[in-house]
């Protein structure tokens, strides 16, 4: 009997406590991704759940989105107006992995990879490729890596082509890769069924008004399917990321967080025009010294 009960008991484990060595060790962490990862906002609400559910511990979040970006070095022609080509990771990567020496990365690709055009064998092998490509340069590194399935595509209901289905393809190739031991949060399904349950209120409800781009409410899901993937379901109680901490400390971790973005762009110069830049790491870290109060203190 207390067997059967020690076996059930690991039934029952959410999948995501096996996970949480890696918070434990690993203090610095890279985000990296596209336009949604540069807006910024999920990785602030992680940011501050790092710093609520770990006080006494303190993370280096660096945030390494690029907008227009993919993991698969592919472009649609007439990008941007024609201006430039999506940039690649690849590109970049060498020079981040050098200046940040990550712990821990956390890589959310997808929503540009396949440049939104039904689902091809060589894009998909393209956008895999990537991701291999991604997992060797993090071990050359010494970190671990989480790879994170893409957000939705809101196709708002419409007839015809729905680019969401790639991106399902995508995340069910990467949920599959968890045999291999690869470590996947699979947040297209987690958002998937958050904006399903919405949509069966309210047939018009979006975060994401042009499809691709989530709102503040959106990006509070994405990171609600980072911080679960740890083992804090808990957090689903709370309406939006900004009620995770007082508002001088978010307000302090937004900021910090946004130094840090700047000055990793400062120092590695991605390709793409119109990056943020600003700063170097060390003026960050300063930064985020004298912010320590505003972030920890209580109110």
């Amino acid at each position: 009997m207390r067997l059967f009960i020690i076996l059930l008991s690991f039934l029952v484990m959410p999948v995501a406590n096996a996970d949480h060595h890696l918070l434990e060790n690993n203090r610095r962490i890279l985000v990296l991704g596209d336009s949604i990862t540069q807006g910024g906002h999920y990785v602030h609400y992680l940011d501050a759940w790092l710093v609520k559910k770990f006080p006494n511990r303190r993370y280096e979040v660096i945030n390494a989105g690029v907008s227009s970006e993919t993991i698969s070095g592919l472009s649609e022609k007439g990008h941007a107006g024609g201006r430039f080509p999506r940039p690649c990771l690849f590109e970049r990567l060498e020079r981040v992995l050098a200046k940040t020496r990550p712990q821990l990365i956390i890589a959310c690709y997808g929503m540009n990879c396949g440049i939104y055009q039904p689902l091809d064998p060589q894009r998909s092998a393209r956008f895999q490729n990537g991701h291999l490509r991604l997992r060797a340069a993090a071990k050359q590194y010494g970190a671990e890596i989480l790879h994170v399935t893409p957000p939705i595509f809101d196709n708002h209901d419409k007839h015809g082509f729905d680019y969401n289905s790639v991106l399902t393809a995508y995340s069910k190739w990467m949920a599959q890769q968890t045999d291999s031991g690869w470590l996947v949060a699979d947040l297209h399904t987690f958002m998937s069924q958050k904006i399903a349950a919405e949509k069966t209120k309210d047939k018009k409800f979006t975060v994401q008004r042009d499809r691709v781009h989530p709102n503040k409410q959106g990006h509070w899901i994405m990171a609600q399917s980072i911080i679960s993937y740890f083992g804090d379901t808990n957090v689903s109680k709370f309406d939006n990321g900004g009620q995770l901490l007082a508002k001088k400390n978010m307000n302090a971790v937004v900021k910090r967080s946004i130094a840090f973005q700047k000055a990793i762009h400062a120092e590695t110069k991605p390709l793409r025009p119109g990056v943020p830049q600003g700063g170097t790491l060390s003026s960050a870290r300063e930064l985020a010294k004298t912010l320590e109060t505003d972030i920890y203190q209580a109110p």
